[in-house]
């Protein structure tokens, strides 16, 4: 393990961290069932669900999406080596764990910029003693310093599975695909992306409400076509995966999402709307639920 990350001061990490500004992280712990939030990011979230009361779902399935992306690319392509942008707060099942399931030498790298997030690394930093994990502190918005950090753990000779999971609607177009670009530039033949991103296309009513509430909380928060996701794709020459750019859910899906323990009915009864989406079984989704496109490619 490494992660040069972890060296700095934790006084400094406090100092960092904002508590009065919701951070797209944080908010996505919350609905996950995470801990690691405070009351900004909780309000956040509570009025995003209220806009749309089944919207945890996009946030579970695009997860859900994640689990599939990376198992497929370990078993079915031998892909060793992952670079996880945008990775947020540590929850079960993390990149590193699944494709050390399949591949125990895997070697994967993840970057964010929430202090948060960085304080909490070394939950993420326990790769098993084969393979090798490390993390980043950087933004999205400078590729170049990203993969300089990167290949400190990275061999760029080598394909690498770029991990760009619902991150880039949190990023104007100006700058999105020149960074997809830059990204997927440096990595090898045989590299592959794995993306997803929330879109307007499917239930544009739902999605609009929550969009005005992050929006108002100082979120960028770009909803995006399936055209405009599948430019990601082809501005790179990246070959798309079957099925292609589809809802989350419906990226080969295989009925595996994990369910959540059932608490006593009294007390799942007595709790708030938000507290009660980590115990919500996934598994009755629809279409009218989800607002959420995912998608992989392959660098020829």
């Amino acid at each position: 393990m490494s992660g040069d990350a972890l060296s700095q001061d934790p006084a400094e990490l406090r100092r960092r961290i904002d508590t009065t500004k919701a951070h797209p992280a944080r908010v996505y712990d919350v609905f996950l069932g995470g801990k690691d939030h405070y009351p900004v990011d909780r309000d956040a979230a509570a009025a995003g669900l209220a806009a749309n009361p089944r919207g945890y779902l996009d946030v579970r399935h695009n997860r859900d999406f994640l689990r599939r992306a990376v198992g497929t690319l370990a078993r079915e392509d031998g892909i060793r080596q992952f670079l996880d942008i945008g990775t947020g707060l540590p929850t079960a099942e993390n990149v590193h764990q699944l494709a050390q399931r399949v591949h125990p030498d895997t070697r994967v790298v993840y970057v964010d910029n929430d202090p948060v997030v960085l304080a909490h690394a070394r939950a993420l930093l326990t790769s098993g003693p084969e393979g090798r994990t490390d993390y980043i502190d950087a933004d999205l918005r400078n590729p170049a310093q990203i993969l300089e950090q990167a290949a400190k753990t990275i061999d760029f000779d080598e394909p690498v599975a770029l991990c760009l999971v619902a991150i880039l609607h949190f990023v104007e177009d100006a700058e999105a695909y020149p960074i997809v670009r830059e990204l997927m530039d440096a990595l090898p033949s045989g590299s592959r992306l794995v993306l997803s991103h929330l879109t307007e296309d499917l239930n544009p009513e739902n999605i609009r409400a929550v969009q005005r509430t992050y929006t108002e909380r100082g979120f960028t928060f770009v909803l995006r076509s399936k055209a405009d996701v599948e430019r990601f794709f082809t501005e790179s020459a990246l070959e798309l995966a079957e099925p292609g750019v589809v809802p989350v859910h419906r990226w080969r899906p295989d009925g595996a999402a994990p369910v959540p323990e059932q608490p006593d009915a009294a007390y799942l009864a007595s709790l708030d709307p938000i507290e009660r989406v980590r115990y919500q079984d996934i598994g009755d989704v629809t279409d009218a639920d989800i607002n959420v496109y995912g998608a992989l490619g392959r660098k020829a």
